[in-house]
C-alpha cells in the first residue's frame, strides 16, 4: 500500500532519511517497521516564516518495497527512414530530433555553430579577449543558448506537453535525479555540455544525423511546399518537413523570411539590465539569517513591480552565478547569467527588465523588424558606452536610482570587464525610468536588496525573440509553406529550456 503525505522538515533533518521516516510514520499512524521505504516526489523550500523549512511530498510504502525510478526511451533505428530537417541544435532542435527517433523519423540536425567541446574555445576567447565569433558563441553552437544559460528547468509549461518526460530524458543522459523532485530543478552549466553530447551521440547511434558548421542560408520550396535547404558551403539537403528551431538570436533567419515574402510579425520582448548582488545578501534576506544553513542551497528571488503602469520584473535569476557576455556579433553588448551545478560562486545575478510593447515603438505596427532594430540599437549603444572589447557599461544600484556616476564599481563576475557609466545614457528613457522607480520598491519587499553593493550591468536584451514567425494553431506549419514548422524561442512560441524542448517535440508530433 502506498500513501502520499506532505511533511515540513527543518534543514537540520533534510538529509536524515530515518528522521523523515519516523515523522511520516507518526503522521500516518503506522509502525515504522511496516514501512518498506519512502520516495520523495517533490521538494521545495518555504521561507515565508522566520523558520525556513523544506516542504516534501513523500510516498510511503507500507507493507511493500519501493519501486526504483527507471526511464528508458523507446527509440527506433531510423537510418533509412523518412527525413526531417531540423535547423538548430538547441533544446528545441535536440528534443525534436529525439522525438523523431521515437516516431520512426530520421532527424537531420543542421547547426551553424560547433560541437559543444569545440565551442568552449570560442567562449574562452570571448571572455579573455572580448572577440565574438558570429557562428560560435554563447548563443550559437551545440545545445544553443540553453547549454550556457544555467540549465534552469523551472517552467509553467505543463499544459503544452509532458514536462516530466523532458526531465526524464535529461536524467537518462546523466542529469541528477533530483531534477525530478526539486520544485525549481537545475542542472548547471558545468554539467550540461556532457549531457548534450550524450544526447547527440544517441541520436547518431540510432541513425540520425547531426552536422556542425552547417549554416542554412536558404529554405527551398516548390508550389508552397518545403523541399529542402541550402547551406553556406553550397550543399543542398532535401526533405519535405523542416523544423526551424534557430533561437531568438538568429537574425539572419528573420531576414531570410522577409526576403522570401513570408509572414513575420513584431512581438513584445523585455529589456533592461542584469543586476548582481553578493550572494550572502540574498541568503540573509530569503532565509532570515546571518549565515546560510549548510543544508540550504544559495537562495533565489523573484520580484515584480508596477511603475506608472509598466511592469518591471526579475528574470532568469542565477544564485551563485556568473554574468556572461552573450553577443552574437561584433560591436554589441548583450549580457545573460548562468550558474554551475553547485551554485557556489560568491555572487547572485538576475535579469531585471521591463516589457517592450508594440505601442512603445509605433513603427512596429507596420514594420515587423522595428522591435528587432530597436533591440539592436540599444545593444550597439551599450558597446559604444563600454568602449570596446565587450567591456560592459555598469553602475552601482543606488547611484543609478539617484542619478549619479559611480566613482568605482564593486567586485563582480563579468569577465570582460565593466566601465562606470550613467546607464540612463544607454537605456531608452522609459526603460530607465521604470527600473529607477522599481528598484527601491524591490528593496522594501526584500531586505538588503536596495544597496550600492549591487551592480547593474547593461544590457539584458535577449529575453525572448522580438519577432514571431506565424504558424497555424493546429498543424503548427507556417501559413504560407506546407511542411515548414516555426519552432520554440526563435519563432516566438517558447521561453526557456523545457518549454523549447516541449515545442520541439510537439512540432515533430504534428508531422503526418
Amino acid at each position: 500500500m502506498q500513501k502520499e503525505i506532505e511533511l515540513a522538515v527543518s534543514p537540520d533533518l533534510i538529509l536524515d532519511e530515518a528522521a523523515i521516516l519516523h515523522m511520516g510514520a507518526k503522521k500516518l499512524g503506522v509502525a515504522v517497521s511496516r514501512i518498506g521505504g519512502i520516495h520523495i516526489r517533490k521538494r521545495s523550500i518555504d521561507g515565508r516564516s522566520r523558520q525556513v523549512v523544506y516542504r516534501l511530498r513523500v510516498i510511503f510504502y507500507i507493507d511493500e518495497s519501493p519501486t526504483p525510478f527507471t526511464y528508458t526511451s523507446n527509440l527506433k533505428q531510423v537510418k533509412d527512414a523518412k527525413p526531417v530537417i531540423i535547423i538548430g541544435a538547441g533544446p528545441a532542435g535536440l528534443f525534436a530530433a529525439y522525438r523523431c527517433l521515437e516516431r520512426g523519423l530520421k532527424p537531420i540536425v543542421l547547426e551553424r555553430g560547433k560541437a559543444v567541446q569545440d565551442r568552449r574555445r570560442d567562449l574562452a576567447r570571448i571572455n579573455r579577449e572580448g572577440v565574438v565569433n558570429p557562428e560560435s558563441n554563447y548563443c550559437f553552437g551545440e545545445g544553443g543558448a540553453g547549454t550556457y544559460s544555467d540549465g534552469k528547468l523551472y517552467t509553467r509549461s505543463d499544459k503544452r506537453g509532458d514536462v516530466q518526460k523532458v526531465l526524464s530524458i535529461f536524467v537518462e543522459h546523466g542529469a541528477d535525479e533530483d531534477i525530478l523532485v526539486n520544485a525549481r530543478p537545475h542542472i548547471g552549466t558545468n554539467k550540461l555540455p556532457h549531457i548534450i553530447q550524450l544526447m547527440r551521440e544517441r541520436i547518431v547511434e540510432q541513425g540520425g544525423e547531426v552536422h556542425f558548421d552547417a549554416k542554412v542560408i536558404d529554405i527551398l520550396t516548390s508550389s508552397g511546399q518545403a523541399t529542402g535547404v541550402k547551406l553556406a558551403d553550397g550543399a543542398t539537403i532535401n526533405a519535405s518537413n523542416i523544423i526551424v528551431a534557430t533561437g531568438h538570436s538568429a537574425r539572419d533567419i528573420f531576414y531570410l523570411f522577409r526576403d522570401k515574402g513570408w509572414l513575420l510579425e513584431a512581438k513584445p520582448f523585455a529589456l533592461g539590465v542584469r543586476i548582481e548582488h553578493p550572494q550572502y545578501i540574498v541568503d540573509s534576506a530569503q532565509y532570515h539569517c546571518v549565515e546560510r544553513h549548510e543544508n540550504l542551497p544559495p537562495a533565489y528571488y523573484s520580484l515584480v513591480e508596477q511603475v506608472d503602469g509598466r511592469g518591471v520584473f526579475s528574470f532568469c535569476m542565477c544564485p551563485g552565478g556568473i554574468i556572461a557576455p552573450c553577443a552574437t556579433d561584433q560591436e554589441e553588448i548583450v549580457v545573460n547569467g548562468w550558474s554551475p551545478s553547485k551554485r557556489n560562486n560568491p555572487h547572485a545575478n538576475s535579469g531585471t527588465v521591463t516589457q517592450i510593447n508594440l505601442e512603445d515603438i509605433p513603427a512596429a505596427i507596420n514594420n515587423p523588424f522595428a522591435l528587432l532594430e530597436f533591440q539592436q540599437a540599444v545593444e550597439q549603444k551599450a558597446f559604444q558606452a563600454g568602449g570596446g572589447a565587450l567591456v560592459a557599461p555598469a553602475q552601482r544600484m543606488v547611484d543609478f536610482v539617484e542619478g549619479r556616476l559611480s566613482n568605482d564599481l564593486p567586485n563582480h563576475s563579468y569577465k570582460p570587464g565593466t566601465k562606470s557609466v550613467e546607464l540612463k545614457e544607454v537605456l531608452p528613457d522609459f526603460v530607465h525610468k521604470a527600473l529607477q522607480g522599481a528598484l527601491p520598491r524591490f528593496g522594501k519587499k526584500m531586505k538588503g536588496y536596495y544597496t550600492n553593493e549591487a551592480i547593474l550591468v547593461g544590457v539584458e536584451s535577449r529575453t525572448s525573440s522580438p519577432l514571431r514567425i506565424p504558424r497555424n494553431k493546429d498543424s503548427l506549419q507556417h501559413p504560407q509553406v506546407a511542411g515548414l514548422y516555426p519552432c520554440a524561442e526563435g519563432a516566438g512560441y517558447a521561453g526557456g529550456i523545457v518549454s523549447a524542448a516541449i515545442d520541439g517535440m510537439n512540432c515533430i508530433d504534428a508531422i503526418n
